[in-house]
Order: structure tokens, then sequence, then C-alpha cells
């Protein structure tokens, strides 16, 4: 059953999730990095992602907590794990709702181009926007300088504007990850008129999104039409980190948009981050597994990898970054997984 708007009910405080969370969610999305990383560059996206779906399935079943699906690979006749409504988790501990994409650029991963990650966030039950059959949404991600600054309804130019007011720069100094699609001719032309940098990407608008939000990246805005899962898990994200989303259901035909509303889908509504993700505890873990403006892709050691991760949680703020290396050697006697 499709779920229009996310409920706001405060969970028992039992039922929150619990901080150790953070922990077990980064060696899911390690675990799903490490085998996607073996097809990094060989022009397979397939493998590369069923590696990254299996690793993460692994993972997934040993956490404390009784997850359900909202973001995932699709249904369930066409997702075989981790299809949306899938319950995960070992089904003790808190009830949540779990948005999941064990490879976030499946092609940057095939041939071996920047910012693929593997991520996962959590958020108490009944807190995540479910978005049917809504697959794209015109969206707008900042930092928490310029957030109350934007509008989704506004020109591009305005809003380049607004951003480089709220951050004392000029327009000129503000970079703008879009991705290179037809559809964004026209917005890519009017940010270029500014005088704005356009850094035009292949796939994978999560990283940029949450790059945005973070000092020293180089990303100042993600504006245009992308992914509305990939929305979900970046507003959960620049909750915990600040900063947010503006988004709109982005309907691709007349009958997908009668689907939309007679689903109960308001097709002309601003979605804020808190429409998306309701909650007050999330938690998000992502792991590179190709370099990227947020995070180092995996790289190879003698005994096997090392990995980059980040692991943010709403409730206290707090952003970690995690380098972890792995000894392929023994991962593969505990798990029964090859890594290489």
């Amino acid at each position: 059953m499709a779920r229009p708007e996310a409920s706001v009910a405060e969970p028992p405080a039992g039922n929150r999730p619990d901080r150790n969370l953070a922990l077990e969610l980064v060696r899911v999305t390690e675990a799903a990095a490490l085998g996607s990383a073996r097809w990094v560059g060989r022009g397979d996206k397939e493998a590369a992602d069923q590696a990254a779906v299996d690793g993460m399935r692994a993972m997934l079943d040993t956490v404390s907590m009784a997850g359900v699906v909202v973001i995932g690979e699709g249904e369930k006749d066409k997702a075989p794990m981790l299809y949306n409504g899938e319950e995960i988790g070992d089904g003790h501990g808190p009830e949540v709702d779990v948005a999941v994409d064990p490879l976030e650029g499946t092609r940057l991963t095939a041939k071996g181009q920047p910012n693929a990650i593997a991520v996962i966030a959590v958020a108490e039950r009944g807190t995540m926007f479910f978005p049917g059959a809504a697959v794209y949404m015109d969206k707008i991600a900042c930092g928490p300088e310029a957030i109350d600054a934007v509008d989704i309804e506004a020109p591009p130019r305005e809003n380049v504007e607004r951003v480089a007011r709220a951050k004392g720069v000029k327009p000129s100094d503000v970079s703008v990850v879009v991705l290179e699609r037809d559809r964004h001719e026209t917005l890519i032309g009017e940010l270029r008129d500014l005088g704005a940098k356009v850094l035009l990407i292949p796939d994978g608008d999560v990283a940029p999104a949450i790059a945005a939000a973070q000092p020293g990246t180089g990303v100042d805005l993600l504006m245009g039409i992308g992914g509305t899962p990939e929305g979900v898990i970046a507003a959960a994200a620049l909750k915990c980190v600040g900063g947010g989303v503006q988004g709109r259901l982005w309907p691709r035909t007349d009958e997908e948009r009668e689907q939309l509303l007679g689903a109960g889908y308001d097709v002309d509504r601003v979605l804020t981050t808190d429409d998306l993700v309701s909650g007050e505890d999330v938690f998000v873990a992502a792991t590179g597994v190709t370099s990227g403006a947020l995070l180092r892709g995996v790289r190879s050691t003698a005994e096997g990898a090392v990995t980059d991760s980040i692991v943010m949680r709403s409730r206290s703020g707090t952003v970690r970054r995690i380098e972890a290396s792995h000894a392929f050697d023994k991962l593969e006697k505990f798990s029964g997984r090859q890594y290489r």
C-alpha cells in the first residue's frame, strides 16, 4: 500500500534506534562496497550491483533491528533481494524504516568513474516517504547556510544568487552539481549564463547532495531532476548533517501522473526534508566505492583493502569518518564470501 505522507508520531522511547546501530550500519555499507569494488572499471554494472546487494544482504541479517525496506531495489518480483516491503534485520530491537542503495552509481562503478557509494538510511517506523510510482523528482539540495534561502519554485538564477548571498560569495563562485541529461539542457544554460560553475555528473546524485552540506568538498548545490528514492536517502543524510532538500514529484508520463494522483499523491506539492523523512532519530552510513567529492573509494592493500566511510546520526548531530582496514583472508574465512 502506498504511503503518500509519512507519519510524525513520536515512537516510544524503548523503540528508538540505539546509538550503537551506527557502527552496525557502517559494517553493512563496507560489505557492499568491498563486494562491488572488484567490478570497478570492468564494464559490468549488473555484476557490480549484484555483488553489492549480496554483501549488504549478508550483513543486514545480523543487524539488531526489525526493519522494513521502504526504499529498495524495486518491487519483489523484479528485485529478489532488498525489495520494497521486505523485512530485514535480525527481528529484534527497534522497528524502523530502511532505505538502501547497495551501489549508488552502478554505471560509475562499471566505468571506473567517481562518486559511486554504498549507502543505507534508517529512521523510526512510519517516518520515511514512500514514493510509490514516482521514479523521478525535481530537487534542490544544499547545506545549512542556504537551505532557508532556496526555493525550488524560484528560477535557477535566483536560487544561485540566494546561495551566493547566504555564503557571502559571488554567484560565479557557486558550484552546482547537475546530472548530465538532455532534460537539463535549459537548466545548464541558465546556470552558465549566470557564470556559476556547473559540475556535470553521469549518475549518482546522493553523494553530491551530501557533499553540498560538507565543508571543503567544492559543492554548493545539487539541482535538477533525479531519482525519487535517492531524494529520500539524501534527505535522511542532510537531516543528520544540516542543510536539506526540497523536491517535487516529476511524473514521466500522463499515465504515471494519473497513477500517482489515484494513490493520493499531490504531484504539485513541494516536499521538504521533513516531508521526506519526518523521524527525529535518523542514521545514515555510506562507504565509498570509487573516489569522489564525499568519500575515497576502496583501495587495495597487500592484505586486502581499505575503506572510507561516513556515518551520521540526526539526534546527536554526530558525523564520524571511519577508515577501516580489511584482511581478506580473515574475512573470507569468517563470512564464506569471496572478496578478490
